[in-house]
């Protein structure tokens, strides 16, 4: 049932992966922020840990899971993402000058 156009350009299939890996990192970061945030936070207010004046739980629930999804999600975009063209006549010239050589 799929279009024959999106089934034979791989930009899509690159596109597809990609998309799903975005959907891991908000599941990843969801998890995180949830767990540390309601994990940490059980309790009297009086009785919190705190780390640089914040609440133990706000910390590593939002300054340390910025810090972390920051560099998770650069690794990820550095390591898995492809770089693919746009242009149709990109892809169109290249097939043509791999045909001439």
């Amino acid at each position: 049932m799929e279009d024959k156009m999106f089934s034979k350009d791989p930009r899509f299939k690159v596109a597809k992966r990609e998309a799903w890996i975005g959907v891991g990192l908000v599941v990843i970061n969801f998890l995180w922020w949830f767990g540390s945030a309601y994990g940490l936070s059980k309790g009297s207010p009086t009785e919190y840990t705190y780390i640089l004046g914040f609440p133990a739980w706000f910390f590593y629930s939002c300054i340390g899971g910025l810090i972390i999804m920051s560099i998770l999600i650069t690794f990820v975009v550095k390591v898995f993402f492809k770089e693919v063209p746009f242009d149709e006549e990109v892809q169109s010239d290249e097939k043509a000058n791999k045909g001439g050589l």
